[in-house]
């Protein structure tokens, strides 16, 4: 399909008529289209499109189409009913009342065409552009992240459902592509074997049929990979998705080991202790980018979904940022990205809320110096047993000399080692040492050090002294009357999971899921600004009535 841009029709005589008599207070489609005017157009998608082919259905209007639809949580099929039945629809789409509208697989095609050319964000980016023009957003002020688990649109599997449920998967796959090859390859057996889709009940009963059962789905397995790879006419197949899932899942799965004849190779099912930590593994065949996570006792297998709203007093409370990732993902590792997106926005907060999983010294450090940022979160905690007694010596009891190399301890004696290093995640560390002798002698031995001397592992100084200096700070009131305004995100994740489903996917894969909270987000922000037009402000943190009550005691 092609596009041709035409500009933004104006709302046809008629259907504004009767939007008008039907709706004499106005609501939501009205004011939208009345105060943002062409807030999407057919420019915003031109590079999408090719320059020859059928011409397209207005991208602009599929684009409204889309918000629309996640603003009410609507089916294709009920999006594409809306548009040939809604007067407040065709009004905001500038319709005439008899126009018949589109087919719903017109919106599927939409997102495909978005995804594939990696524009999952570019509707609520032209949306975000428009509030920034229109004096909705605005840079400098404060800004809140949080973010939340996404359950991922497949069954959850245990391992050997996975093993068997990723055969089955492939072999359906292959039937589609290349069906005469795989004919000739697989086994009489397999029907019966992966015919229909592979169940915890039906396995077989006890470790020792299951371990069985896995090692005959590992050899089917096996034996499929070696017909792919020693077959030279269709060297393509190698290439499938559902072939790369299957090759990976059975290097997490399974050991090859010489054959019992010494010649050709044998599938070994990987015991537990031999397997990789579940959230690097692939969870589902069907989803291959899901992962499973566990945060504060909830585990899940998909996604997580970061969102960053402005929280100032004088404007609503608007999206300026959301971004999807594995559920694997750390918090810590979208911090960066989310400044940089924001920069890139011309939306960079002055103060940044955040929980502790979004800092780190690092982070601390990088917000200030790339972007003049405040990054407010309260820092991860010291885990050493010194800094959970009241009287012992955590490190923030010696004095350290970073020109000098030297550590001093609260006895006064001086560090003994200073050793360059990395923790197991590979970051630089500090690694210091103290005389046994001195340790061993030192009256405050008992609150200082289990061991025979202390350790002390420090980041490099840089760091070190952000960490510090943010831990003192995090300890004032002044902090914790700034940071009370971050528990208005938790109302926001809240709003996107009760009103927009934002805690599961509708689609399979990670560029769908973010093209689903995009689009979330753009909702979200249509509905927030129609909300505060119409003179609905945003509540505050609400509290219990015991809280309420209790408030003088605090």
């Amino acid at each position: 399909m092609s596009l041709k841009p035409q500009p933004v029709p104006p709302v046809p005589d008629e259907t504004a008529r009767i939007a008008r008599a039907a709706f004499p207070q106005g609501n939501r489609y009205l004011t939208l289209h009345d105060v943002l005017g062409s807030i999407i157009t057919d420019d915003d998608f031109i590079d999408l499109f090719p320059a020859r082919g059928r011409p397209a259905a207005a991208p602009w209007r599929l684009a409204l189409v889309s918000v629309f639809q996640f603003i009410e949580g609507l089916s294709d099929r009920q999006a594409a009913e809306a548009v040939r039945s809604r007067i407040d629809w065709k009004y905001a789409l500038r319709l005439d009342l008899v126009d018949p509208g589109f087919d719903h697989s017109v919106l599927s095609e939409f997102r495909t065409r978005l995804t594939t050319s990696g524009a999952e964000q570019r509707v609520f980016e032209v949306l975000v552009k428009h509030l920034t023009a229109q004096g909705w957003m605005r840079a400098r002020g404060r800004q809140r992240t949080d973010s939340t688990h996404v359950l991922a649109a497949i069954r959850v599997v245990n391992r050997f459902e996975e093993v068997g449920e990723t055969v089955r998967h492939t072999l359906n796959v292959l039937a589609e592509v290349a069906p005469d090859w795989l004919y000739r390859v697989a086994l009489p057996e397999w029907r019966e074997r992966y015919g229909r889709r592979v169940e915890d009940y039906r396995l077989p009963e006890g470790a020792a049929a299951r371990e069985q059962y896995a090692a005959t789905v590992g050899a089917d397995g096996q034996h499929l990979l070696q017909a792919l790879d020693q077959d030279n006419e269709h060297p393509w197949l190698r290439d499938l998705a559902a072939v790369r899932v299957l090759r990976q899942v059975w290097a997490e799965h399974y050991i090859l080991t010489p054959g019992a004849d010494g010649t050709g190779e044998q599938v070994r099912w990987r015991t537990e202790s031999e397997l990789a930590r579940p959230l690097q593994r692939i969870a589902s065949p069907y989803d291959p980018e899901a992962r499973y996570h566990i945060k504060r006792g909830t585990p899940w297998v998909g996604y997580k979904v970061h969102v960053t709203e402005t929280c100032d007093e004088s404007l609503p409370h608007l999206m300026t940022n959301v971004a999807t990732t594995p559920a694997s993902t750390a918090d810590v590792a979208q911090t960066t990205p989310i400044h940089r997106t924001l920069a890139r926005r011309q939306l960079l907060p002055q103060q940044h809320l955040v929980d502790t999983g979004y800092v780190d010294a690092g982070e601390l450090i990088r917000a200030q110096r790339e972007h003049g940022l405040d990054l407010l979160g309260p820092t991860p905690p010291d885990s050493s047993w010194q800094s959970q007694q009241s009287a012992a010596l955590d490190a923030t009891h010696f004095a350290v000399d970073w020109a000098a190399h030297q550590v001093r301890c609260p006895a006064g004696r001086q560090s003994r080692q200073w050793m360059q290093g990395a923790d197991r995640h590979g970051n630089p560390v500090v690694k210091v040492s103290f005389s046994p002798t001195d340790c061993r002698t030192c009256p405050q031995h008992a609150l200082c050090t289990h061991g025979h001397k202390r350790t002390l592992t420090l980041r490099p100084a840089e760091e070190h002294q952000a960490l510090q200096a943010a831990r003192q700070r995090q300890a004032t009131p002044e902090f914790t009357e700034q940071y009370a305004l971050r528990a208005g995100v938790e109302g926001t994740l809240s709003q996107g999971v009760r009103a927009f489903g934002l805690r599961r996917s509708r689609y399979v894969g990670l560029a769908k899921t973010t093209l689903q909270h995009a689009l979330t987000a753009t909702a979200l922000n249509v509905v927030r600004l129609t909300d505060w037009l119409a003179g609905t402000r945003p509540e505050r943190t609400r509290q219990s009535p015991f809280v309420q009550l209790m408030a003088p005691c605090a």
